[in-house]
């Protein structure tokens, strides 16, 4: 089978994402990496990190990709141009408009069939928002953009590494807006999706186990009443649209999210649904801090991401460790459909 072509939108021009992008293109297996941004950021950036400028070859037709000699690095060459204006580690409005059209361009590739899915370096939500360009006003992340531009009834935020997998009911919230945003209907989400990811990479019979927003899960409720009055009823949720899709899953809880990690650890259970973004974050970043994927689940396509930031502060200064991108790209490629199929849809 041919290697699949992986989209790849490359950031901010002025982050690590560039070198990073090109770093990981470079080495991965098992995939064409089709890396779309400013060629010329691009190749500064090659050249920053002892990757020859010259294996970076501009494409117009990405069905012509698997002829390219496999030491080659195909760059879309994005409308959005920023060149010689750009300095590592210095962004500017120009650059927020940029890093959003390079999301554009990259999901336009896979939702045309050009791509097979779709990895993202980090962007930065404040330059995004700064810029003013179409669809930047209260840009709130991938999760939420990928969601409104593709049409998705539905869509969760997930972390995948070898050592954890964990997904959201709620992603990128102020915490006192956390409680009313906790609702039954999304426990369920967060639940049947976190199972159909297991499932997709192979977990027989997925062992999802569901945190509970209070402390001691809610002691009775002494210390809140969102187990009861919600979590509870969106994990009978969860298991009715599990057993309707004929998914063998186990779900149980909620559980003391301290506890649910930590028997997720020991091996109990495969997964983890948290309820609000850094109870996720805060045990996948200590377990696997380079080596997560965010995964967007529920989309039409196939969505991976790096697990940190743009880290302006080190950009530049060719330290930027490529092994998150490396990740994604990774199960970008084990959760891609057959190669030749369209984009499937994930429901």
């Amino acid at each position: 089978m041919r290697a699949p072509v992986i989209a790849v939108s490359t950031g901010c021009p002025a982050s690590i994402g560039p070198e990073t992008s090109v770093l990981a293109a470079s080495k991965v297996d098992g995939a064409r990496c089709l890396l779309v941004g400013d060629i010329d950021v691009l190749r500064a950036a090659a050249a920053l990190r002892g990757v020859s400028p010259s294996r970076l070859v501009s494409v117009d037709d990405a069905s012509r990709m698997q002829e390219l000699p496999k030491n080659k690095i195909a760059v879309w060459a994005a409308s959005a141009r920023v060149g010689e204006r750009v300095r590592f580690g210095k962004p500017t409005r120009a650059c927020g408009a940029a890093q959003l059209a390079y999301v554009d361009e990259a999901m336009r590739l896979v939702t045309s069939g050009r791509a097979a899915a779709l990895t993202t370096a980090a962007v930065s939500k404040e330059m995004i928002a700064k810029s003013g360009a179409p669809g930047s006003r209260g840009f709130a992340g991938h999760t939420e953009y990928l969601a409104a531009k593709l049409g998705a009834a539905e869509v969760v935020m997930a972390f995948w590494s070898e050592k954890l997998v964990t997904s959201l009911v709620t992603t990128h919230l102020p915490l006192r807006r956390v409680p009313r945003a906790v609702d039954a209907k999304g426990v369920e989400r967060a639940t049947y999706w976190l199972a159909r990811l297991l499932a997709d990479l192979g977990v027989a019979h997925p062992r999802v186990v569901v945190a509970a927003l209070n402390p001691h899960a809610g002691e009775g409720g002494l210390l809140g009443d969102d187990e009861v009055r919600t979590i509870g009823p969106g994990i009978a949720l969860a298991r009715a649209r599990l057993s309707r899709r004929r998914l063998r899953a186990s779900v149980v809880g909620p559980m003391g999210a301290e506890s649910a990690y930590r028997r997720t650890l020991a091996g109990d259970f495969d997964g983890v649904v948290a309820m609000y973004h850094d109870q996720a974050t805060i045990p996948m970043k200590v377990l696997s801090f380079g080596d997560a994927v965010n995964v967007s689940l529920g989309l039409p396509i196939v969505r991976t991401s790096v697990d940190h930031g743009t880290a302006y502060d080190v950009a530049g200064r060719n330290v930027a460790d490529a092994s998150a991108m490396l990740a994604a790209l990774g199960l970008a490629v084990r959760l891609a459909p057959p190669s030749g199929s369209a984009s499937r849809a994930r429901s």
